[in-house]
């Protein structure tokens, strides 16, 4: 009886590590969304001019992505709860100086610091979730359900932001983060172990500057839409190649990218996320500049994929073992595309709120498929010390998709409303967007290809071994 309730105690202290953990995941994608709707409020408020909006709402983003794969590397090296308490740590102290920022620069340096506690934080927890899982089969299953966290934090960061400036100031938004990460910080020390122990080995600073300051740089350019800045990230990512190349004690060493699963698998968690923001983004646009939504009954229309993405990731994790993760990673690849080839209807006819909301189940199941078998991939077989790093590429490719989605599919839906000049300006504008939608099919689809010939590969390859 002893055992059994020990064996209770255990099951629940790890339903309570992974629940504070799923918490942290949540706060810190929802923080990069949370400041969207408020920035009209904060133009209002501060004086900000369009440019240091874009720097205000482009900060945390620059800084969480350029930063993460450093601070997966620091989080291997100093121990993975410590790496976590200290980020959330720096994220409340930015929480509080935004709240309470006397102008446009103090919001921005606030924005920054707050990306930068998220890059410390974000790949530490995930890296959690194998001290608190020992259990493969467990493990499995929560990195699973963890692969939908960041779209559920997205939406979320959206839904509470106008729920907030209903009722109160823009600056409250920056309150409950600064809330969620004190418990957080009290909790942690109690319910979740402390990981692999501090590592001694050589730090690769030529590398992590290089891929911070490309990453940073790159993220910024396609933020922003600026060829100039984008063409420097990547000449940075070069470099960063080159010095990874010819390193020691490599900060990522290139072999860990090449693996063939992993690799699909990273690709196919950029262009879900791609794919997702830009859909997310022209839907609000379409139904509030088209169809007339307010913003409360916009918001409502992403409540039930929420539903739909948090089912998939224990959809994903109890079937994987049966159905194997890549099949599952093309089905969901597949199933998101069939959704974006629903939602063209935006561009073809006025559907019903019933038909857009069944389309955009479809698609939000799909991406949540695809998000849970890609993360179980990304982070299968990661070799010893590498956890946290692991972590990052995956969190990583999370960050790089939306910016190069919008990037890319928000001119063209631009280019081509503007081509159909011969139509009322509502039926463009429509037009474009299911252009957009379509050419994310087109994506989806083949990335779902390569998906697939990648599994049939290795599957041959696997059956040629004695």
């Amino acid at each position: 009886m002893a055992e059994v309730v020990a064996h209770r105690r255990s099951a629940g202290g790890r339903r309570l590590a992974f629940a504070l953990l799923a918490c942290v995941q949540v706060t810190l994608i929802a923080a990069i969304t949370v400041l969207t709707v408020a920035l009209p409020a904060v133009q209002a408020d501060l004086g900000v001019d369009d440019a240091g909006l874009v720097l205000a709402s482009s900060a945390y983003g620059v800084a969480f992505g350029g930063l993460l794969l450093f601070g997966g590397r620091i989080a291997d090296l100093v121990g993975h709860r410590r790496s976590l308490t200290a980020g959330m740590a720096a994220f409340a102290l930015a929480c509080l100086a935004a709240a309470l920022a006397p102008g446009a620069w103090a919001l921005i340096a606030a924005r920054f610091g707050q990306g930068a506690g998220a890059a410390l934080a974000a790949p530490a927890a995930m890296a959690l979730l194998g001290p608190v899982f020992l259990d493969p089969a467990r493990r499995a299953r929560a990195v699973a359900f963890w692969g939908v966290l960041a779209s559920v934090g997205a939406t979320l960061g959206n839904v509470v932001a106008g729920v907030v400036l209903t009722w109160a100031s823009w600056r409250w938004v920056f309150v409950l983060p600064a809330v969620v990460s004190v418990v957080v910080l009290v909790s942690a020390p109690r319910l979740i172990p402390a990981g692999s122990p501090p590592r001694r080995t050589s730090l690769d600073l030529p590398g992590a500057a290089t891929v911070t300051a490309g990453l940073a740089v790159a993220i910024y350019g396609l933020g922003i839409g600026s060829i100039g800045w984008t063409v420097a990230g990547v000449g940075l990512l070069g470099a960063f190649a080159l010095i990874e190349a010819r390193s020691t004690s490599p900060l990522l060493p290139l072999s860990f990218l090449l693996a063939p699963s992993r690799a699909v698998a990273l690709a196919a968690i950029a262009v879900t996320a791609a794919g997702m923001s830009a859909a997310h983004f022209i839907l609000a646009l379409y139904l509030q500049q088209v169809r007339g939504y307010s913003p409360a009954a916009t918001s409502a229309m992403f409540l039930l994929p929420v539903v739909a993405l948090l089912t998939a990731g224990p959809l994903v994790g109890r079937t994987r073992v049966r159905l194997g993760t890549q099949p599952l990673l093309v089905a969901g690849l597949l199933l998101a595309g069939a959704g974006c080839l629903l939602l063209t209807q935006v561009g073809h006819a006025w559907p019903g709120a019933a038909a857009l909301q069944a389309a955009l189940l479809a698609f939000s199941l799909g991406a949540g498929v695809s998000f849970s078998a890609a993360m179980v991939l990304a982070t299968t077989d990661t070799p010893h010390g590498r956890a946290g790093v692991a972590a990052a590429v995956a969190n990583t490719a999370m960050e790089v998709g939306p910016p190069v989605g919008l990037a890319v599919l928000i001119p063209l839906a631009s280019s081509y409303a503007a081509s159909q000049h011969h139509l009322p300006s509502a039926e463009a504008t429509g037009k474009g967007y299911g252009f957009a939608f379509t050419l994310a099919a087109i994506t989806f689809a083949v990335t779902a290809a390569v998906a697939l010939a990648a599994h049939l590969k290795i599957g041959r390859r696997i059956g040629r071994k004695p």
